[in-house]
């Protein structure tokens, strides 16, 4: 069957395809605009699958919220061509709605067939590569903020208030979370071997240490212990001097801000997304 110029750019207006891809899938289709577009996108994820293991530096993180339930995502890419493109920014967006819809801090087979219908059309690799999924109770406060360069994503919500000053304060955290991008939030977190690893480098170079070789196993101790604890403070978010108060730490900030407010507060989540990281 016969194609026209028409079905060319009809075909690459709802594949992205290029010219010659067309034709040649039209050819290939008997001129049937369905079956050569079927063509052309199972092209596209054979090419695709070969691009899964390049890498993917750039993107967007999205935030959606609707009432008490918060979506966020990292939509990754390769080029920061494609990453500033509408059609992937509104892409990402999309994926954020699917969050938002199934209430669900995993990346579903919805997301993955809405990127490779993007995927195809910009050559790239690109992957929804993680999702997280919030829902706020009634007596409890939510940050949410994405920095300018949609490169960071934060979700802060706390337990026990709901008034203004909880409010501005979770929205503030969440600040603090995308300046200071914390490796844990709780000392608790952090994992036993990255300590043990941390008390071997910090012992070894004591050792090398003039000024130390004479000092009791006692005070070699303390030191040790001191910079362990130094160390976690500077790591672990809520350890942290707050932001916008570095003579409190964040937990000690979440103390005031509870009397102040006349509530016993508490973080019940904390989500912070750093793109590729």
């Amino acid at each position: 069957m016969a194609f026209t110029a028409a079905d060319v750019k009809a075909l690459r207006e709802s594949t992205g395809a290029g010219m010659l891809d067309c034709k040649k899938a039209l050819q290939d289709a008997n001129g049937n605009l369905a079956e050569a577009e079927k063509i052309l996108k199972e092209k596209g994820l054979a090419a695709m699958a070969k691009r899964s293991d390049r890498a993917t530096g750039e993107g967007r993180i999205v935030i959606k919220q609707n009432g008490n339930k918060i979506a966020m995502v990292e939509v990754t890419c390769e080029t920061d061509f494609v990453a500033n493109n509408a059609d992937f920014q509104a892409t990402a967006e999309k994926a954020a709605d699917i969050t938002l819809a199934n209430g669900k801090s995993e990346v579903t087979d919805e997301h993955k067939a809405l990127i490779d219908e993007i995927a195809i059309k910009f050559r790239e690799n690109m992957a929804v590569r993680r999702a997280a999924f919030v829902e706020v109770g009634a007596n409890a406060s939510v940050g949410t903020y994405v920095h300018s360069d949609n490169k960071t994503g934060a979700i802060v919500v706390i337990d026990g208030s709901s008034a203004d000053e909880v409010k501005v304060f979770a929205k503030d955290c969440c600040l603090h979370l995308a300046a200071f991008t914390p490796a844990y939030i709780k000392k608790e977190d952090v994992p036993q071997s990255y300590i043990d690893e941390q008390k071997e480098i910090f012992t070894a170079q004591m050792a090398a240490d003039e000024k130390m070789a004479n000092k009791p196993q006692n005070v070699k101790d303390g030191i040790l212990n001191g910079k362990i604890n130094k160390l976690l403070a500077e790591n672990c978010f809520v350890d942290q001097a707050f932001v916008k108060d570095d003579k409190l730490t964040v937990a000690k900030k979440l103390e005031e801000v509870g009397k102040a407010a006349g509530a016993k507060l508490s973080f019940s989540k904390i989500e912070l997304f750093v793109l590729g990281k």
